[in-house]
């Protein structure tokens, strides 16, 4: 008996597997292939012979947290008590699954904006409750109407990833003022936001729950510095959320991961302090602006990006395929492999547009561009 019954193989590891068996140039999954910054690895061959090699507190180092927590303080000027509100994880995901489990119980609705990103459906099936799917709009922002007539006295949380994967967009101030009046008529509604892509943000300034005092005793907020400092396969990401919900959380924690990797800890506590996380965005915008650039004398029509990594792409003047099978075809035939945003819906939404990841070198880019301008 299956637990999660309808829950196959990602598409993140079709598109992935279909690139490598056919050598196309992969645009889907959403990890970086340039180099870490030669400062961090430093710290790390370094810290590998140090003393640095058993577990580390259950919460994270006392070190670590008291780094995450000034940098908090100076990007968006919230002081944490950081033994109390800040938990290191196993990346976001984990973050993501523990809080969950901790606080959503047998018969809870959670609510989820599709496109979503596809961990928080099955954990919310595994922690008990029923995840309510609420597509964006057309342009990929919250329609308030929609949340707010989906709430109910069953309602536990809702999640918001902000700036949006897969779509790129960004919620501004009006936003944060219906999820706050949203909140207000709801008082039993958590707020799980998803942060990851926090610092790599375009022409306007990620709006982060740090900045919503007023929400802070009800949210919780995963960040990743996987995506910060490009280092995904570190798995290492860190939570916030105030002490009375931390306490429940850290008893999911506990039995899940108990700790997480030392010798990482150690890297990020020393390399924390030397590094500018608000510049992050520019580095970033020049991929952007070089992929959509190469991208202007194709056939497909490139949708507004404010942050994250990923650009969306309209292809209904190319073919009226549905976007599974455009993304296949585009990989086996023309050499570049994309992921299909129908499937971060539920039930799928097919717009006929499709994620490319511009977290690549310039001759990856180049090269892809070339490929895809041919189509």
């Amino acid at each position: 008996m299956s637990k999660l019954p309808n829950l196959g193989t990602t598409i993140f590891t079709v598109m992935s597997k279909l690139a490598n068996d056919h050598q196309a140039i992969n645009l889907s999954q959403g990890f970086p292939n340039f180099p870490v910054d030669p400062k961090l690895t430093g710290i790390l061959e370094r810290k590998a012979t140090e003393d640095v090699h058993q577990y580390m507190p259950m919460p994270g180092s006392p070190a670590i947290r008291t780094e995450i927590s000034a940098m908090i303080e100076k990007v968006y000027g919230r002081s944490l008590n950081p033994d109390g509100e800040l938990l290191i994880t196993a990346g976001a995901t984990q973050a993501i699954f523990t809080a969950i489990m901790a606080l959503v119980e047998n018969g809870d609705e959670v609510i989820v904006l599709d496109p979503a990103y596809d961990c928080y459906d099955p954990t919310i099936r595994l922690s008990g409750g029923t995840p309510i799917h609420i597509p964006l709009n057309d342009s990929y922002q919250p329609d308030w109407e929609k949340i707010n007539a989906a709430c109910n006295e069953k309602t536990r949380m809702i999640i918001t990833n902000n700036p949006h994967n897969p779509s790129g967009r960004m919620w501004n101030d009006s936003d944060f003022d219906a999820l706050e009046e949203l909140m207000e008529n709801n008082e039993r509604i958590l707020w799980l936001s998803d942060e990851v892509y926090e610092f790599i943000t375009f022409e306007n300034d990620h709006i982060s729950a740090h900045h919503r005092p007023a929400l802070h005793d009800r949210s919780i907020i995963t960040s990743s510095f996987g995506k910060t400092f490009h280092i995904t396969g570190w798995k290492m990401g860190y939570m916030v959320a105030p002490e009375a919900l931390m306490s429940e959380i850290k008893k999911v924690h506990q039995f899940n991961v108990f700790c997480v990797n030392s010798v990482a800890q150690a890297s990020l506590t020393e390399y924390l302090p030397q590094v500018d996380v608000n510049q992050l965005g520019a580095f970033y915008q020049e991929k952007r602006d070089l992929f959509t650039s190469l991208m202007k004398e194709s056939r497909f029509k490139l949708l507004p990006c404010d942050g994250t990594y990923f650009q969306l792409a309209d292809y209904s003047e190319i073919s009226d395929e549905s976007d599974v099978d455009f993304c296949k075809r585009l990989t086996t035939e023309f050499g570049v492999a994309a992921i299909p945003v129908s499937v971060f819906n539920d039930p799928p939404i097919d717009r006929k547009h499709i994620r490319f990841c511009f977290a690549k070198d310039d001759n990856t880019l180049i090269k892809a561009t070339e490929k895809l301008c041919k189509i």
